[in-house]
């Protein structure tokens, strides 16, 4: 029943913690809840896991809450708006869900300015849920304000709120002996179908229910530091309604957030989490770190108090060190250092999760900065360029790593995974086939901006300005053969579009190119340089015009190429790019 649920709620028998999730619902789906119920209509079944019984140092054992595994909103919905209980929206305000009662037409509805002056509503059901005030009381009250309302009428509908406590709800319990895969695999796909959540999601509700280890405000550090990250207004908010948590160590390690613009790495929770969890326990799956929390010995398969306590203590350290302002500053000042200036150049959260994890690890074992920028830059890019952690299952590749990078070192795993995945086959005949695609964010495109970037390379045809200068401050990629020339000549989008057709220049100059062909654009660009009569950027000489086409990779040919050596043009363009991308990757 309700009143069994609520009741597990009120004596913390089920966990729900304080922002496990923030509440999601929009408060008109709260009223259609509670309508659901009056009516008698199901609305679902409440999931929960009850935690393992950790085995205490006096040989007794501990009963574990129950962990909700689904219905953590509808539950929050019930307790907010039955109960009266405050909740956390999704902007991180805390807020009252107030639903009103029409007893003469038996309508719900969400409390608004115009019911609070409407006399034939009751402003809010939880004062009579909770049975605050006497039900003959609470009618002859309304009778008095409204005349002309039956009294029985009235009294009915009341009685017939207050039974909503009454109404069964299903309550599936799941049994602890169920090892954590199975109960993660079951959290994952009920969840599918609304609002996806992951391990991460099911760890992070794990970490909440712990309040014993403080894992209530662990869990708050985490989700606060990854919206400080995104939003640095949202610290105002933080001191403005959680006051107890601004008196914590976590509060005071992501306080630099409120004046941090950067956006390179703006990890979420899940990020947050799995860096954390892979760099200090050195392992890569988050079923693990469940496992870990709730006690588990996994040679014994027992769960002991001491491997909880100290799963959570060690955790609570890790994620301190992710928030660590001088480290989070340097890994990200490494990953800038390689090129990758903009956010927009990097595809792959994931690859940064991984490049951080090693960074923490070279960090906490004493490794010398040098050696620390140097394999993190690398590891970085090569990842990029062999995707190592898009598609498949990145968290089997992340415990695959962490495993051979503690047993065998950075320098010498790194080694390996070069000689098999960046072999001379790689260089000369994969990348160059993946270079052929017209989806202008290709990781592999962005890696070879980075490169320019990290080269210093400037725009095309151009002598001041970089292509740094022009990914900064937002300069657009446009066309070696111009598009329209293309698309007369009978070329599809894929075809034209090409990104060895793709450079970063300046707006003027594409203009004055226009839809010429390079052999009439280049021979004005090249009479410029006799001449001195500017026209395209500000090059007058043929030397730093041929050192400007090298740059952008572009064939020497180009100054003879019509639209009928398009093709050719790509070809030995994608083979010039590659041979770019290694001589960068081999400088890092």
């Amino acid at each position: 029943m309700v009143e069994t649920l609520l009741a597990w709620i009120s004596s913390g028998e089920i966990a729900i913690p304080e922002i496990q999730r923030p509440f999601v619902w929009d408060k008109s789906k709260v009223r259609d809840l509670i309508d659901s119920l009056y009516k008698g209509f199901p609305i679902g079944y409440i999931i929960a896991w009850k935690n393992p019984d950790i085995r205490l140092k006096d040989g007794t054992k501990s009963e574990g809450k129950k962990v909700l595994i689904d219905g953590q909103q509808r539950i929050t919905a019930l307790s907010a708006s039955l109960i009266g209980n405050e909740v956390l929206d999704d902007d991180y305000k805390i807020t009252r869900i107030k639903i009103a009662f029409h007893p003469v037409e038996e309508r719900f509805e969400v409390f608004n300015t115009a019911i609070s002056k409407d006399k034939e509503w009751i402003h809010d059901i939880s004062a009579i849920i909770s049975g605050q005030t006497n039900l003959f009381t609470m009618v002859r009250e309304y009778c008095e304000k409204n005349p002309s309302a039956d009294e029985t009428l009235i009294g009915n509908a009341i009685e017939s709120l207050r039974g909503i406590i009454k109404k069964p709800i299903g309550m599936i319990e799941l049994s602890p002996d169920l090892d954590i895969e199975t109960v993660t695999e079951i959290f994952i796909r009920i969840n599918s179908k609304g609002v996806v959540l992951s391990q991460a999601d099911f760890a992070m509700s794990k970490i909440a229910s712990n309040e014993r280890n403080g894992g209530h405000v662990l869990r708050k550090a985490i989700d606060y530091f990854c919206h400080l990250a995104v939003a640095p207004e949202f610290y105002n908010i933080i001191m403005d309604n959680d006051s107890d948590f601004t008196e914590t160590d976590y509060f005071s390690k992501m306080r630099w957030l409120k004046d941090e613009n950067d956006d390179i790495y703006n990890p979420d929770y899940s990020d947050m989490l799995r860096v954390a969890f892979t760099s200090e326990f050195n392992r890569g799956k988050l079923a693990d770190l469940v496992s870990l929390l709730s006690g588990r010995n996994f040679e014994t398969r027992t769960y002991e108090e001491e491997i909880a306590n100290e799963s959570f203590e060690r955790l609570g350290k890790a994620i301190t060190r992710f928030m660590n302002e001088t480290d989070f500053k340097r890994f990200v000042m490494i990953i800038t250092s390689a090129g990758f200036i903009s956010s927009g150049l990097i595809r792959s959260q994931n690859v940064l999760n991984f490049a951080y994890v090693l960074y923490l690890k070279m960090r906490s074992q004493g490794e010398h900065s040098s050696r620390i920028e140097r394999f993190v830059r690398k590891w970085f890019v090569m990842s990029i360029l062999t995707s190592r952690y898009t598609g498949g299952s990145p968290e089997g590749r992340f415990d695959f790593d962490i495993k051979q990078i503690q047993a065998r070192g950075v320098e010498n795993y790194l080694l390996d995974i070069e000689s098999a995945e960046l072999s001379e086959a790689f260089w000369n005949a994969s990348l160059v086939q993946s270079l052929n695609t017209s989806v202008a964010s290709s990781p592999y495109f962005n890696t070879y901006l980075a490169a320019q970037v990290y080269l210093h390379d400037k725009g095309f045809l151009s002598r001041d300005i970089s292509v740094a200068d022009l990914i900064r401050y937002r300069g657009d990629v446009h066309h070696i053969f111009p598009r329209d020339l293309l698309k007369r000549k009978g070329l599809k989008r894929g075809q034209y579009n090409q990104i060895a057709n793709y450079v970063y220049m300046q707006s003027d100059i594409n203009i004055h190119i226009g839809n010429q062909a390079p052999k009439d654009y280049f021979g004005q660009i090249i009479h410029q340089c006799e001449t001195g009569t500017m026209k395209y950027g500000n090059i007058s000489d043929t030397a730093d015009l041929y050192q400007n086409i090298e740059a952008h990779c572009i064939p020497k040919d180009i100054f003879d190429m019509t639209t009928d050596d398009y093709q050719k043009f790509l070809e030995m363009r994608r083979k010039l790019i590659a041979n770019k991308l290694r001589l960068y990757y081999e400088s890092l």
